[in-house]
């Protein structure tokens, strides 16, 4: 995928492939067809779907999104396995529930008013640090009758942060009534309830079991009992409980008389409570044909699973048999006893948004623990998913007016009859010092909101209302983006970079240097020559080069076998003043370039000069293989392949730029370029522009532009502030290409606003300063944020590079003595914001390190380099993802703090029902341990979950005994995960305190 970032920052590239060498570039094979294309057809497809009775006659009919796996994917692979790269939960509550996890307990500030159209809102802001890994970040929500706009806002200890900035942040400028702070405690109550209004942590789902020939739900619902197969399918799902005295999550199941059956499934999926509905569980009558008291329940599921009996070929079920306006998915399960596997088909509602993961081809499979894992996903997803389909939304909506509007009628009154100094803090700063006649008052009211927000956060938990646990239950599993570490200690600046087989080629403040892991870094142009932008285009032996800056700047055009020469022979190190014939004619004082990057006959290169774009081509020539290329004389420049199209005048100089392809290639291509506040395509045969999309924002900060290809036709992602929007982009039609909104357009928000953005299907990774947020690209949809501190993206043309920081530890005397001499009661202490290396430069010593992640990993397929590493050549061997290293933290609290955390903590043993006298420590984490774990009394019997909710318990243990864990899945890195080395990954483990859940992530 192309990258072009806002000026000064890189530009990544994709390898361009010509056709008869895509047989032998693997990787742009992969790039083409993983990275710059997706189909939603991996997700099934509406079909309209008629039920009817023995006698033919028509009883109802639906439009439902049937998945059945892809039929055009390649298959060959054995039934039942397939790259489990795309398996994930979406949106998980981990992630989402912001207040529960970042704001109860600590102290922070709420704010109300009324926006412009007199309609109420609320405003939540908290600085805190993001998972412990020491990146203070302000947390944002705000809380409309429309859903929740959350937002990240960096942390500077030098500059401020109004609530007017905050607001503004979020598109809320103009104000009926500006906003006030609240200084009640009991507002966390009820911000925790509005939160809880996107859905619960639990779900409910049913289970109706159907016999071979069974067309009706009447005959369905009637079956007294089950065969041994689905049985054996119950058991797989979960664990029989007595419901009489169930503790746990009951699902509207009866537990004290027995009205609704005995028993049950139940079990735990990665820290969600699950409780099936099972029709032959369920009370039975003979006289009722129709069932009633199983259909108020299973009709009443949003998502229903149906197990079927029968061969192949016997009718199949049709969610339309079903007489339900409630239940909008149907999981369909055949069990075939032949090969002991289990077959799955999907059906939803057709307005049901898109959700994942996508079913394999074909959707058999043999390992049956990773059957039930992807069902329990797809079912949790799926159900998350139809929470926003009309139905559901507009009701979500009128309770968040309902309640908001009740709350607002209800702080108002207080907030005029309180008048004192506090309260006029209207637009003040977030965590502002407080007045020192006020700050004795200030201290006792913050001391009663951190111990009423514990107390809450507490009960919420042991109740079961919130995923605390859910961070634990996953360390064990390999994810996708997990990084790798590829050179440690870099001391240089990275300006840009692209990969060169297995090696990169970086643009630095001391010259472009090669890079390869385990090797020395060599000099391959000295310091004179300052690159700004780079593609390194193996196939077709090509380096693209934009130098220097201002009036000075030009394209460079390399041939890469020239340059690995001079490596190997180690004869000359380039300096700007050997590259004269190397310059592209026309290109000076460039500010950006972009090029083509999918399949073609040509290499199209825009050169953007100021207001005017540059169009330069360059032929393939099938008798040129990248081989032949590289046996070409050195004294032969690329630059005579190059040839001047045209030039292109633009009303303003271009931010970011991208290349679509055409469907034919022929007079249809098209450039995207942003600039002021729009998109724009220009068309390259004609010059002719057209209006994409207009930003409807005070202030614009153009992020990528990328073009993505859904089954062969022609997308943008365009990406600004914190929006990314797809655009389908139909071809060029009578001269102008039909760019209006449809039905295939959709946009998603990150939480916070990223300078790069990479595509690397089905993920979509947004980098910032600190973080990156990994998102899918068919729904934007989140599945994990990771924290990385002083971030930056270098390289993502294959597998993705990127800088950090890894903190070296040092005096943590020093560092406890400057924190508690800034420390104040309205801004974070030690233990809520733990020192930077910025504010602490005697403790820390900051060095950056170069992490990859494999795009194999990300796609869910290897990938073959199409040329070997231009150094020297050595063994590869696979990486093992290295664990996670320790890091000390530093315990700080001033006296204020102190009293709070004594407050909490005496509170926190009120309400557990402990002694007065100390415990130590183990003690402590095994009675936290149990205290939520209701499903393990003894009376209800083991109840089972999956193998990383059975690591929970052990996980508390190892805390306790102040040791780390790694999120890697490989025994051999959890068993040395002590003596891995600090700066071997850039993801740190947060600390653990005795006031503070538990937080792997």
């Amino acid at each position: 995928m192309p990258f072009s970032g806002a000026p000064g920052s890189f530009t990544a590239s994709c390898c361009w492939c010509p056709a008869p060498l895509r047989a032998l570039c693997s990787v742009s094979e992969d790039l083409g067809c993983r990275r710059g294309e997706f189909s939603r057809k991996h997700y099934g497809s509406v079909e309209l779907l008629i039920s009817s009775d023995a006698d033919g006659a028509i009883q109802r009919a639906g439009r439902f999104r049937v998945e059945n796996g892809s039929a055009g994917e390649n298959t060959d692979y054995t039934p039942g396995t397939w790259h489990r790269t795309d398996v994930h939960l979406e949106n998980p509550e981990y992630h989402t529930r912001w207040y529960y996890k970042y704001f109860l307990g600590k102290v922070h500030q709420n704010y109300i008013g009324t926006d412009a159209e007199k309609n109420p809102f609320f405003l939540s802001v908290v600085l805190s640090d993001q998972n412990n890994q020491r990146v203070p970040q302000y947390h944002s929500i705000l809380w409309r009758k429309t859903g929740t706009q959350k937002i990240c806002l960096p942390y500077s200890p030098t500059k401020t942060l109004s609530v007017k900035s905050i607001l503004s942040a979020m598109s809320l400028d103009k104000f009926e009534k500006g906003p006030r702070e609240i200084f009640h405690p009991e507002i966390q109550k009820d911000l925790l309830v509005l939160e809880e209004q996107e859905g619960s942590v639990n779900f409910k789902f049913g289970v109706l079991y159907a016999k071979d020939g069974q067309l009706t739900d009447d005959e369905m619902f009637s079956n007294e009992t089950g065969s041994e197969s689905f049985q054996r399918f119950l058991h797989l799902l979960g664990d029989t409980i007595t419901l009489k005295g169930w503790t746990g999550y009951r699902g509207g199941l009866d537990t004290k008389n027995d009205t609704t059956g005995t028993s049950s499934i139940y079990t735990v999926f990665q820290g969600h409570e699950i409780m099936f509905h099972v029709s032959t569980m369920l009370p039975y009558s003979r006289e009722n044909k129709q069932q009633v008291e199983r259909k108020r329940h299973i009709g009443n599921d949003i998502v229903t699973i149906v197990f079927q009996e029968g061969e192949e070929s016997s009718p199949a079920f049709k969610p339309s048999m079903i007489r339900s306006h409630f239940t909008h998915i149907f999981a369909l399960v055949r069990y075939n006893k032949q090969n002991d596997s289990y077959r799955l088909k999907i059906f939803s509602e057709e307005s049901v948004p898109l959700f994942g993961p996508p079913l394999p081809s074909p959707p058999v499979f043999t390992n049956h623990q990773e059957f039930r894992d992807f069902v329990l996903v797809k079912l949790i997803n799926g159900e998350k998913a139809t929470l926003e389909t009309p139905t559901f939304s507009q009701k979500r909506q009128r309770t968040l007016d309902m309640l908001i509007r009740s709350l607002y009628q209800d702080m108002m009154p207080d907030l005029h009859k309180v008048n004192n100094m506090l309260n006029r803090r209207s637009f003040s700063d977030v965590l502002p010092e407080s007045p020192k006649s006020t700050r004795k008052k200030e201290e006792a009211r913050q001391a009663e909101f951190v111990r009423l927000g514990q107390a809450l956060k507490l009960k919420t938990t042991v109740k079961g209302d919130a995923t605390a646990n859910l961070a634990t239950t996953s360390f064990c599993k390999k994810e996708p983006w997990e990084s790798q570490s590829f050179c440690s200690n870099f001391p240089h600046e990275v300006v840009c970079a692209d990969s060169w087989g297995q090696s990169l080629l970086v643009s630095t403040d001391v010259g472009i240097l090669l890079i390869d892991d385990g090797q020395p870094s060599v000099q391959v142009f000295d310091k004179t020559l300052q690159i700004k932008q780079m593609h390194v285009l193996e196939t077709l032996n090509l380096l693209i080069a934009r130098t220097d800056r201002g009036k000075d700047s030009r394209v460079l055009v390399f041939r890469l076998s020239v340059v690995q020469n001079d490596i190997e022979t180690k004869q000359i190190i380039r300096s700007k003043y050997d590259c004269r014939e190397n310059k592209l004619e026309r290109t000076k004082g460039c500010h950006l370039y972009a090029i083509n990057t999918h399949h073609g006959s040509e290499l199209r290169v825009v050169v953007a000069i100021r207001n005017k774009l540059l169009l330069v081509t360059k032929k393939y020539n099938p008798c040129t293989s990248s081989t032949s290329s590289s046996l070409l004389s050195s004294s032969e420049s690329p630059v005579e392949e190059f040839q001047y199209i045209r030039e292109i005048c633009l009303s303003d100089p271009p931010v970011v730029m991208a290349l679509v392809d055409g469907p034919t290639g022929d007079s249809d291509n098209m450039i995207c370029v942003a600039y002021r506040h729009q998109f724009d395509l220009v068309n390259e045969s004609t010059g002719e522009s057209y209006r994409l999309h207009h930003v409807e924002a005070n202030k614009v900060n153009f992020v990528a532009a990328i073009d993505v290809y859904e089954d062969g036709e022609a997308g943008l992602l365009l990406c600004y502030n914190y929006v990314c929007q797809y655009r389908k982009v139909y071809p060029f039609n009578g001269g102008s290409p039909l760019i209006q909104p449809s039905a295939y357009d959709f946009q998603f928000s990150w939480n916070q606003v990223p300078y790069a953005v990479v595509c690397a299907f089905p993920y979509i990774l947004a980098f910032t300063t600190d973080s990156i947020e990994i998102r899918l690209v068919v729904n934007g949809n989140l599945v994990h944020t990771a924290v990385v501190p002083e971030l930056q993206l270098v390289a993502s043309r294959s597998d993705i590079y990127f800088k950090a920081a890894a903190a070296v530890s040092g005096s943590s005397d020093s560092s406890s003595k400057e924190m508690s001499s800034t420390s104040s009661p309205q801004t974070p202490a030690a233990h809520e914001m733990p020192e930077s290396p910025l504010s602490s430069l005697e403790a820390e010593i900051p060095c950056k390190n170069l992490y990859k992640i494999p795009l194999s990993n990300l796609v869910g397929r290897s990938i073959e380099r199409p040329l070997k590493s231009p150094l020297a050549p050595k063994v590869i061997t696979t990486t093992t993802p290295t664990g996670i290293a320790p890091l000390p933290v530093t315990h700080s609290l001033s006296l204020s703090r102190m009293e709070i955390k004594e407050i909490a903590s005496r509170t926190r043993k009120e309400l557990l029902g402990l002694l007065d006298e100390p415990i130590p420590k183990t003690e402590s984490a095994q009675k936290q341990k149990k205290a939520p774990r209701r499903q393990s009394d003894p009376k209800q019997g083991a109840v089972r979950s999956t193998s990383s909710d059975r690591i929970i318990s052990s996980s508390f243990e190892s805390f306790s005994e102040g040791r780390h864990l790694s999120t890697s899945s490989d025994p051999d890195t959890l068993a040395n995960r002590e003596e891995s080395s600090p700066s071997s990954c850039p993801f740190q483990p947060i600390s653990l305190y005795d006031e503070d859940f538990i937080d792997l992530k």
